[in-house]
């Protein structure tokens, strides 16, 4: 066969799979979905307590933190009865820290019965709303977790809302309202959510973000946690960070007992590493204050929340008294975002720790959801 009759071939191949849509074949984007397999969550180990829902385990386009195309799991949650209210909505559902290995990730733990914020997804999924939970960037596919970097996970839970409505099997919708929730590194990712949608995802009908617990300053945090029982948790920012950002070079920096420590955290889930890393300092572990770094400096500032206005209402609550997240980190981005004119409404818990404010705070944030789906004015408390 001559290679003018190869060429030919091969041409006519190509039009034979474009797909009809004016002739030419779309380009792959931020939100179609790579896979999406049926799956079964339970409540319970053992695969005991099957929650009565259509689930998909979803693989997905999204955007890295520094903007290069790169593919994420997560977990599509649809209730079985229909929804008569009009269009079902779409929650953006971002979960608290888990960990950084691929056996931590929320899709794993639904799926075997471990996943605590089931409890809290459950009131969604009880007024009818489809639920779409991001495993975020690197846990639960290929690469490192790049926990703690804002604007990649922001962009994973706004692709996860792109893509549950391109399953076609849940019958969702692309014009369907959605909000957004999370706590913790949950709240860090809804909030980035709620600042990237504008520019990111403006094509989604976002009614209102409910953020808790928010670590919005990197720095703050980290320094709060070094030296205490959870600095394992700092200690996984940086791994996270790292991973994020090519141009960090954390190994450079750490001493042959931090890279020993750091190396082996990079499969851990949270009990290991707050087991590992308990009471240390970042000082004992590395060779330069890695934080002030020229790079460093640069990377954390870009991802500390509260540079730039959402444009929906959100709804920020915090634990008085947080021993992870310091009460006044919180503050600090209630003010900030009050300053850019955000309509906010401000809740600050009267419990003693940051575990107590997620389950004091979600029925509240949930309630607060339910009144930006149907569509009530937002009051802000600014």
């Amino acid at each position: 066969m001559n290679l003018r009759v190869r060429a030919t071939l091969s041409m006519i191949g190509v039009f034979l799979l474009l797909p009809a849509l004016g002739g030419t074949a779309r380009a792959a984007s931020a939100g179609d979905v790579v896979e999406a397999l049926p799956t079964t969550v339970y409540l319970a180990p053992g695969k005991l307590l099957e929650v009565p829902v259509k689930a998909w385990h979803l693989r997905y386009r999204s955007t890295s933190a520094t903007g290069e195309p790169n593919v994420v799991s997560g977990t599509l949650l649809v209730p079985g009865s229909s929804y008569s209210h009009g269009t079902r909505p779409i929650v953006g559902y971002a979960v608290g820290t888990h960990g950084l290995g691929d056996q931590c990730a929320p899709s794993a733990a639904m799926a075997g019965g471990t996943e605590a914020e089931l409890a809290i997804m459950s009131l969604m999924l009880l007024k009818g709303w489809a639920v779409a939970v991001t495993d975020y960037e690197g846990l639960g596919t290929p690469g490192d977790h790049t926990y703690m970097a804002g604007l990649s996970q922001g962009h994973a839970v706004l692709d996860s809302i792109r893509a549950a409505a391109r399953v076609p099997e849940a019958n969702l919708s692309g014009a369907a309202p959605v909000v957004v929730m999370g706590y913790s590194q949950g709240g860090s990712s809804a909030a980035w959510a709620a600042q990237l949608q504008p520019s990111y995802a403006p094509e989604l009908r976002l009614k209102g973000v409910a953020a808790g617990g928010v670590p919005a300053d990197l720095r703050a945090v980290a320094d709060h946690l070094d030296g205490t029982p959870d600095f394992g948790l700092a200690a996984a920012a940086g791994i996270g960070m790292n991973a994020a950002y090519p141009d960090l070079h954390l190994e450079k920096y750490l001493t042959s007992e931090g890279a020993a420590l750091f190396g082996d955290a990079r499969d851990d889930c949270v009990s290991d590493l707050r087991a590992k890393f308990g009471g240390r300092r970042l000082a004992e572990l590395t060779t330069a204050d890695v934080t002030n770094l020229p790079a460093w400096r640069a990377r954390l500032a870009e991802n500390r929340l509260g540079g730039s206005a959402p444009r929906v209402p959100l709804f920020l609550y915090h634990a008085k008294g947080d021993e992870l997240i310091p009460y006044e980190v919180g503050r600090t981005l209630r003010r900030e975002y009050c300053a850019r004119g955000v309509n906010v409404l401000w809740t600050a818990l009267p419990v003693g720790s940051h575990v107590l404010g997620a389950v004091e705070g979600a029925p509240l944030a949930v309630a607060w959801l339910a009144t930006r789906v149907a569509g009530l004015p937002a009051i802000s408390n600014c």
